[in-house]
């Protein structure tokens, strides 16, 4: 309902109608629920240190999952991750201690999009990311949309115009 509510309100302001969804940490979860969603009407996902299911933070956390309902949601989440195909990019810090940097890496091999790109801050952590890889943070923000721009939604992810094909 929002995101229908988003694009009646971008043409009511004759704005451009392009929308890449972004989510950062619990956010995350959100942008992956939505690009799954609504992939056909997007140009790309970003997720900011995002994880593929609240199963895994739990855990991480030391709260275990094993033979629970909670083991079969992550389950449902991976399969639902390997349904969007849709350019993604995932930035993460490389020092991520809330969320490891193994959540991002799994993130981006169950993605069912062959238009993927992980990009890893060095030295950054959870809540500093932004601040210790600003430029670069920025440049592969700017690069992803520029790339993305041209992407025409189809359910393999591969038919596009321009430069999405360089794109890994």
């Amino acid at each position: 309902m929002i995101f229908r509510e988003v694009r009646a309100e971008l043409s009511r302001r004759n704005l451009r109608s392009d929308l890449w969804v972004m989510g950062r940490s619990l956010g995350s979860i959100s942008a992956l629920e939505l690009a799954h969603q609504y992939q056909e009407e997007m140009k790309g996902l970003i997720i900011e240190s995002g994880f593929p299911s609240v199963a895994r933070m739990l855990e991480h956390l030391g709260i275990s999952v094993h033979n629970s309902d909670l083991e079969k949601i992550e389950q449902e989440c991976l399969e639902r991750i390997k349904k969007i195909f849709i350019p993604s990019l995932i930035i993460h810090g490389e020092q991520d201690a809330l969320v490891p940097l193994k959540n991002a890496r799994d993130l981006y091999k169950y993605l069912g999009t062959q238009k993927k790109e992980l990009f890893v801050i060095s030295l950054a952590n959870h809540n500093d990311i932004m601040m210790i890889g600003f430029k670069g943070y920025f440049a592969a923000l700017q690069q992803f949309i520029e790339k993305t721009g041209e992407f025409k939604f189809s359910p393999t992810g591969m038919r596009s115009k321009g430069p999405l094909n360089r794109m890994k």
